[in-house]
């Protein structure tokens, strides 16, 4: 267990001595969404042919759920480590910004990927899912965790305090994350606000993870899949180029 291994660990430790709160929590609150929206909505709005809502739904859930604990952790682990001092200890190692960058977004995935499995896991029994392409499952899932962890690096290496990261994550991705389609098609809207949704790379994320489950989409799996590499791409350059000059974080 040496170099980023031995961060990674820690980093996934972290979250998993309290998964009462950082596991159990968002699944609950998933299935308070489906159990609301699902209800209400289940025999008044259709999506696609043959797919009930509450199917439709399930899948956006699931992605939400994975891109936003995806976000929290990366971004709560630097924010608390900045305001209790105990970065300073990670500064002192010989770790390059590359372990720091694989150490912090794939802890943010695994966390993401276990609070999504956690939330198919008592969301399935609500109706039929089917696995029509599983790969595209896997590969949106993934990337859509390694993507939100990457942002997540980007707001914790921003912000000095709690207020800033909240400001980040409540005026940057949930905005993002409501407005990309978790619990509508965009096909629904109007054509001034499909165009915006289009610009969105969560709709992207979520919509090609959803096309996994039934094969359909509102766009093709494969401008999806270039998108969403594309910003993470961006996205990455951007975090290991903050880590290489130690912006906000050395003296």
């Amino acid at each position: 267990m040496i170099g980023w291994r031995a961060l990674f660990y820690k980093e996934v430790m972290r979250f998993w001595k309290v998964s009462f709160q950082t596991v159990a929590a968002p699944v609950l609150t998933a299935v308070l969404y489906l159990l609301i929206f699902g209800h209400v909505l289940e025999d008044r709005v259709k999506v696609y042919d043959q797919v009930s809502y509450t199917a439709f739904l399930v899948p956006g859930l699931v992605m939400m759920s994975v891109l936003q604990n995806a976000f929290a952790n990366s971004s709560s682990s630097l924010i608390q480590s900045k305001i209790m001092g105990n970065l300073v200890f990670l500064l002192l190692t010989p770790l390059g910004h590359w372990s720091w960058f694989v150490a912090y977004v794939g802890s943010a995935m695994v966390r993401g990927v276990a609070v999504g499995l956690g939330v198919f896991a008592v969301t399935a029994w609500s109706t039929s899912l089917h696995f029509v392409a599983p790969g595209w499952i896997l590969v949106f899932a993934l990337l859509g965790a390694a993507l939100l962890g990457t942002l997540g690096l980007i707001a914790g290496l921003w912000a000095e305090k709690f207020d800033q990261l909240a400001a980040f994550q409540n005026f940057i991705i949930m905005p993002m994350t409501f407005l990309s389609g978790v619990f509508y098609s965009i096909h629904s809207l109007p054509a001034f606000w499909q165009g915006v949704s289009h610009l969105n790379p969560f709709f992207y994320m979520i919509d090609g993870f959803r096309y996994g489950f039934f094969g359909v989409s509102d766009v093709s799996p494969w401008l999806s899949l270039c998108l969403v590499a594309g910003t993470l791409t961006v996205v990455a350059g951007i975090a290991l180029h903050l880590l290489r000059t130690g912006y906000k974080i050395r003296g």
